[in-house]
């Protein structure tokens, strides 16, 4: 599933290449149609992440939101914007014209394509296609897909927790940790609810926990301060760290040789998450993986105990 560095990527895709173009909105799929055409040659004015969520706000104050869940993706094609500049992923895009594809959603794919065409038919089930002169999104496969307005909108934002790219203040920090303290649940359910912090998922989740040291099955109010806070500073350092790279790289103070092969392979990037049945990289026991509450949870029993 995308977590929270994915999502604000694609927002910020959105902010470099339909902010302030009318956009064209249609459902090749054809079980998003009525909400195409509410949209359909509206205005994109705002392009927003919070968390899991995107909200895309048009002209007259409707709302596209998006929750992309397991399956989702979002595909660009033709200009596509450099996001950042130390995004390897999508680099320079030179021309304004130049055709390439991305596919954007739990991690990123990049190529240049040959289109005899623009815009490139609809390939496979595409919910919506949102599309401006010189830019094609295509959505596939949303747990949620919906034209919503500016009250809709509040309630849903309402029920999420604190996200530190857009709030990541003082009193941010203290919410997180108020959440946490004072509940008997295991950390590691609680650093998965999004209404106590938003973005968080199986990844960032297995990672954060493997940082601080702390046992996933630790009760939040049996969870010091100071471990708390740490916890969420270093969730705004390394969700920083993925929406500038485009990657979950978790694993800082690295040789270069090790980071370069992060950057190559995904399996090189954890400390912890997908390493069942091998040996910790601090301590060599054997990294275990049990379910928590029907997801996958990745630690190490003796840096963790």
């Amino acid at each position: 599933m995308p977590e929270g560095h994915s999502v604000h990527r694609i927002a910020l895709q959105f902010e470099r290449d339909f902010v302030g173009h009318r956009v064209a909105a249609s459902s090749p799929q054809g079980r998003f149609a009525e909400g195409a055409a509410e949209i359909d040659g509206l205005t994109l004015v705002e392009a927003r992440a919070v968390g899991k969520q995107m909200f895309l706000r048009f002209e007259n104050d409707l709302w596209l939101r998006i929750h992309l869940g397991i399956y989702g993706a979002w595909d660009f094609f033709g200009t596509v914007s450099p996001i950042t500049s130390e995004s390897e992923a999508l680099g320079s895009m030179g021309a304004p014209r130049l055709r390439r594809a991305v596919r954007m959603a739990e991690t990123e794919n990049t190529k240049d394509v040959d289109l005899e065409s623009f815009p490139p038919p609809p390939v496979g089930a595409v919910r919506v296609r949102l599309m401006t002169d010189a830019t094609v999104a295509d959505l596939r496969g949303p747990t949620a897909c919906e034209v919503i307005g500016a009250d809709q909108v509040a309630t849903v934002l309402a029920r999420l927790g604190p996200d530190p790219v857009t709030d990541n203040t003082p009193e941010a920090e203290d919410r997180f940790v108020a959440s946490i303290r004072t509940k008997p649940t295991p950390v590691g359910l609680l650093l998965m609810d999004q209404s106590i912090v938003s973005g968080i998922g199986n990844v960032y989740r297995a990672e954060l926990l493997f940082r601080a040291r702390l046992n996933p099955h630790t009760p939040g109010k049996n969870v010091s301060e100071d471990q708390v806070r740490a916890v969420w500073r270093d969730w705004v350092y390394l969700l920083d760290i993925g929406i500038r790279t485009g990657m979950m790289l978790t694993m800082d103070g690295q040789t270069p040789e090790v980071e370069a092969a992060a950057r190559l392979n995904r399996s090189d990037r954890y400390w912890v998450y997908k390493r069942e049945g091998l040996p910790c990289r601090v301590c060599s026991t054997h990294i275990i993986m049990e379910l928590m509450a029907s997801r996958k949870l990745y630690w190490c029993p003796n840096d963790q105990a």
